[in-house]
């Protein structure tokens, strides 16, 4: 606060200064006049932020030297496709027959749970965090509204868990590739695909699997609006979503388990067939986004009502 020479208080914002309409008086609605709601809390600087903290590198060494272990194991096991009963053809089994054989068999073996892990930690850690570190009230203090502050993280939050998607079955196929070569890729039903017809089912693969990951990204997002502790939102992510696979496995639930996101994990493996199989992948998104925007819905409602004292 300073002022003029003719002794009218300015405050200073971020553009500018804004000239108060007499002493202690706020212009208008008590805002600054250069005060724009949607230029708070830029995208950039939240993820920035995310960004250079200690647990997504760590997340990232983690994506980036499991390619590595696996072709260690493979190169100390042996060759997996000798290991495989009857003659069957399975995806562990063609794992090194190709780099895209082998990015296929580590999005496999992730997909399941891996996968999950860096999920439920972007999502729920993103604004559980800023409460356990008592600096939530001063962002919404500054004043960041609360409906853009949940779209600010839930947006980077999601950006960085398409990124460790991505990261993944890209490191994978480098890997693969180097170790064994650049070839089709050969299906678990019979036949192959071309490599360039291979890099492309196995993007369609990788966009399932971050879709059929929505549904644990938004209740990750929701448990962080509602607690001060982010071990307790990821955790409880995390959680929930292997009490669904377990209840997935229970056959005595008939059709039941249509409705459960864990039904359709694995849907993506329709993908991996000379035509792509596309319903099971349509009715597994539908089912994951249904679920997803329900529950982002009550992260958001129940935000704009919560007495925020952390």
């Amino acid at each position: 606060m300073t002022t003029d020479d003719g002794g009218r208080a300015t405050t200073a914002t971020g553009r500018g200064t804004a000239t108060a309409t007499g002493p202690g008086t706020p212009p208008g609605d008590g805002r600054a006049a250069d005060y724009r709601p949607r230029r708070t809390l830029p995208l950039r600087v939240e993820a920035r932020r995310q960004l250079l903290r200690r647990r997504t590198l760590v997340v990232a060494a983690v994506l980036v030297l499991l390619p590595f272990v696996l072709v260690a194991a493979f190169a100390i096991g042996g060759d997996p496709s000798t290991r495989s009963g009857g003659g069957r053809i399975s995806l562990m089994a063609a794992a090194t027959a190709s780099g895209g054989n082998f990015a296929a068999t580590v999005l496999f073996v992730s997909a399941g749970f891996l996968l999950v892990v860096p999920v439920a930690l972007f999502c729920g850690d993103t604004v559980a965090s800023e409460a356990s570190w008592s600096s939530l009230r001063y962002l919404l203090a500054a004043p960041v509204p609360r409906a853009r502050l949940l779209l600010a993280k839930l947006t980077v939050a999601l950006l960085f868990s398409a990124a460790a998607m991505v990261l993944l079955p890209l490191v994978a196929l480098g890997v693969g590739t180097a170790a064994y070569g650049w070839g089709p890729l050969q299906l678990p039903t019979g036949g192959a695909l071309s490599a360039g017809d291979a890099v492309g089912r196995l993007a369609v693969v990788v966009g399932y699997v971050f879709v059929s990951q929505l549904v644990t990204a938004a209740l990750a997002f929701w448990l962080s609006t509602v607690t001060d502790a982010p071990l307790g939102a990821v955790g409880g992510a995390v959680g929930l979503t292997i009490v669904g696979n377990v209840l997935d496995q229970v056959t005595a639930l008939g059709g039941w388990r249509d409705v459960l996101p864990a039904h359709w994990q694995y849907a993506w493996a329709d993908a991996l067939q000379p035509t792509v199989e596309w319903s099971g992948m349509v009715q597994g998104a539908s089912v994951s986004v249904a679920y997803a925007l329900v529950l982002v819905a009550l992260a958001f409602r129940g935000f704009a009502r919560k007495d925020v004292v952390s």
